[in-house]
């Protein structure tokens, strides 16, 4: 029997006050769409997205915040061209990467944690 039927969402960690940053790259840049946190979580700090595909992805408060250098959520782009010209255009830097043979980048939101979008 399975008893996990599918992933809900991804927690990122962010310095505290880091909520203007979040809000910037995550929703005005990737275009994601913010959702409100439960009540008696708000106080914790932090910001939680929407992701297209009805998953979330939340940005919690660490009082020892250290970056994720290698963990990281892959996200899904359909055109990832646009993607990386997007980026460039905001001076977002991107590594490219194919390994395995999926095209895919990887870039670094305003506190340092890593990100790779695929295309897909």
């Amino acid at each position: 029997m399975t008893f996990i039927t599918g992933l809900d969402h991804v927690l990122l960690e962010a310095p505290a006050g880091g909520e203007p940053a979040a809000r910037a790259f995550y929703g005005a840049f990737l275009g994601l769409t913010e959702v409100p946190k439960p009540p008696v979580l708000q106080v914790r700090g932090g910001v939680w997205f929407a992701l297209p595909d009805g998953r979330q992805l939340h940005l919690g408060v660490a009082p020892d915040f250290a970056p994720r250098l290698k963990g990281h959520p892959a996200l899904r782009s359909a055109d990832l061209a646009a993607f990386v010209a997007h980026c460039a255009a905001h001076g977002v830097p991107t590594r490219p990467d194919q390994e395995g043979g999926v095209p895919r980048v990887f870039l670094h939101d305003p506190f340092g944690n890593r990100l790779e979008v695929v295309q897909g």
